[in-house]
């Protein structure tokens, strides 16, 4: 028990040290308090605001921002501030999602690439011809023939960008199991599946890391764009895609139905990039000694 204890704070120290190297860089932090924000509202929907998402009231359909609907209200009289709030679920839901998908399918391929030689060829083979396919078209395809829901798209999106994630991780694997450290474990007689569980993966969580930041930014826009498409969520649901499909034939009238939920998702996405690059900065040792 004592030596638990003795080992904790030096666990805990590295993820200090890092959140230390993060609050340091002006961009990240700016961008961890936008994402701060964003999954507070999120969270915090159904206490933050007295509407529904789908609640109507033709009444006051397309109302301009004021004090009872603080950014308008849509074409059938609902809440765009709820709304937004609502999407930004969705969203969020959507992005953490295709990353845990993603990037454990992008995390067994890319090793399984990198360090068993006989398999490289065909798996990047078939990673290339992923890639080839713009990511939007490729995910619109797999749409058509998954279907409509929440779950669909992130079966999709994952698929789309597990090459990425494979690609970034079959590079630092081909990097890696040439050092001394590696050589050592095989003339040890470790196995190719301990030696890509104790000694590549934890030396590959850093640019994965990053990546997933990236990919989780990539995933918002694409799926604000299928919504957008009618490919995405199905059309009842608040998403940020649906709303600006909603509201671009009010374009002049009614601006406010497009620029609010994409003010959330262009601040969401910059963020999430704010981060990204904060953590590829504070992960790099070669820029660490920079600043």
């Amino acid at each position: 028990m004592s030596g638990m204890i003795a080992r904790a704070p030096a666990r805990a120290a590295p993820l200090r040290e890092l959140l230390r190297r993060l609050v340091r860089r002006r961009l990240a932090l700016f961008g961890m308090l936008v994402l701060a924000g964003v999954l507070i509202a999120a969270a915090a929907a159904p206490w933050l605001v007295p509407y529904a998402p789908q609640r109507m009231d033709i009444v006051h359909r397309l109302a301009p921002p004021s004090a009872a609907h603080l950014l308008g209200s849509d074409e059938f009289g609902r809440d765009v501030l709820a709304r937004c709030m609502y999407g930004a679920r969705i969203s969020l839901t959507i992005g953490l999602l295709v990353v845990a998908l993603s990037g454990l399918a992008g995390t067994i391929v890319g090793i399984t690439a990198g360090y068993v030689r006989r398999l490289d060829g065909f798996l990047m083979r078939v990673t290339d011809a992923m890639m080839a396919f713009p990511d939007i078209l490729l995910a619109i395809a797999l749409m058509a023939a998954l279907g409509a829901s929440l779950y669909d798209v992130v079966v999709a999106l994952g698929a789309v960008y597990t090459p990425r994630v494979a690609r970034v991780v079959r590079g630092g694997t081909l990097v890696l199991r040439e050092l001394q450290f590696v050589e050592a474990a095989e003339a040890l007689g470790a196995g190719d599946w301990r030696v890509m569980r104790v000694h590549l993966l934890p030396n590959l969580l850093s640019p994965l890391l990053v990546q997933c930041t990236f990919t989780f930014a990539a995933t918002i826009l694409t799926e604000a764009g299928l919504s957008f498409l009618g490919a995405g969520v199905p059309p009842t649901s608040p998403s940020w895609g649906n709303m600006i499909a909603g509201g671009q034939q009010y374009i002049g009238r009614a601006d406010w139905l497009i620029f609010a939920p994409g003010l959330c998702m262009v601040a969401t996405v910059l963020a999430l990039q704010a981060v990204g690059d904060g953590l590829r900065d504070a992960l790099d040792p070669r820029l660490r000694r920079l600043t």
